[in-house]
């Protein structure tokens, strides 16, 4: 009989659409069967999370607490009062610029496409963002609710909702066994141990010129990654690129970087620290990401120039 230990390790790969982005599952084991099992667990596991934070349904339970904006506190699961903690606590960190109430700005001012030939006028901008403010979600741990100061707030997990998602499939097919596998949520990704055939896991920075264009590469062993970059939608207006990221404290799009990778412990982290680096620009972003610890960042400026924080590791 051959030893377990010494069998070769075999993978399952699945890819679906989830939370309006594509999911890819990868599960390393000797057993195949246990690999499309922990595959199968992660997915069911996204699309437990995107039905309990999506916008798109009413059913939500995000949607409840943007309905009762201004008029009563929502009860909502214990998980998605946490979640909204921990992303209060990213907005003190980033003095507003990482903001889950972001949903509440009005979209009539933005139109991410050819015929946007004009930049919104920065005080109507300005008047925009006012229901924007993280301070004003109010939690009861006791009574497990949440309520929005105003009415017309909204919340939305857009820049956290994806990481978190990763993390959790992570923790369902690890818990199931799976010792080594991905999750990648179209470019926030968490993966553990290491390849089937005993490498680690090698994450390529993608050139954003250059379409499937790699810059460098590192390894991760048990972390997790986030690109977020303004080449894949953006308006140039008189010779200028600007992102589709939106600063919250100023209704404005985001300029000065191509770029923005995260790599951290959790993917949730990685998630939400990309779109605050975006607004900080390179000197503070630098400065901020190293502050952090277990944090690092590679940024790409406008003049393709690279820059790296403290600690990190790249070839």
């Amino acid at each position: 009989m051959t030893d377990i230990r010494t069998r070769p390790m075999g993978s399952h790969t699945e890819n679906i659409k989830l939370m309006g982005n594509q999911f890819e599952f990868t599960a390393c084991h000797h057993d195949e069967a246990l690999c499309k099992e922990a595959v199968s667990a992660g997915i069911k596991e996204v699309k437990r999370i995107e039905s309990l934070l999506t916008t798109y349904s009413e059913l939500s339970f995000t949607n409840k607490v943007n309905e009762m904006a201004g008029i009563l506190p929502v009860e909502v699961p214990a998980e998605m009062i946490q979640l909204i903690q921990r992303s209060q606590k990213i907005s003190q960190l980033t003095d507003g610029a990482f903001d889950i109430t972001y949903g509440s700005i009005d979209k009539t001012l933005w139109n991410f496409n050819t015929t946007m030939k004009s930049l919104p006028d920065p005080v109507k901008a300005r008047e925009a963002t006012r229901l924007v403010n993280y301070r004003n979600i109010i939690i009861s741990d006791s009574e497990n609710t949440v309520f929005l100061k105003e009415r017309g707030m909204r919340i939305g997990f857009g820049g956290i909702g994806k990481g978190y998602a990763a993390d959790m499939a992570k923790k369902v097919m690890k818990n199931l066994g799976v010792e080594h596998g991905v999750v990648n949520a179209s470019g926030d990704l968490t993966a553990w141990g290491h390849q089937a055939n005993g490498n680690p896991w090698t994450i390529g920075v993608a050139n954003p010129n250059i379409k499937h264009h790699i810059i460098g590469r590192f390894q991760i062993h048990n972390g997790s990654v986030a690109t977020s970059g303004d080449y894949e939608k953006f308006v140039v207006i008189k010779g200028k690129r600007y992102s589709h990221t939106i600063n919250p404290l100023t209704g404005l799009p985001a300029e000065g970087l191509k770029s923005v990778t995260i790599v951290a412990p959790y993917a949730e982290l990685c998630d939400a620290l990309t779109t605050p680096v975006i607004i900080m620009g390179v000197e503070a972003g630098l400065h901020f990401i190293n502050q952090v610890r277990g944090v690092e960042v590679i940024i790409i400026d406008h003049n393709d120039k690279i820059y790296y924080s403290k600690n990190i590791n790249i070839s």
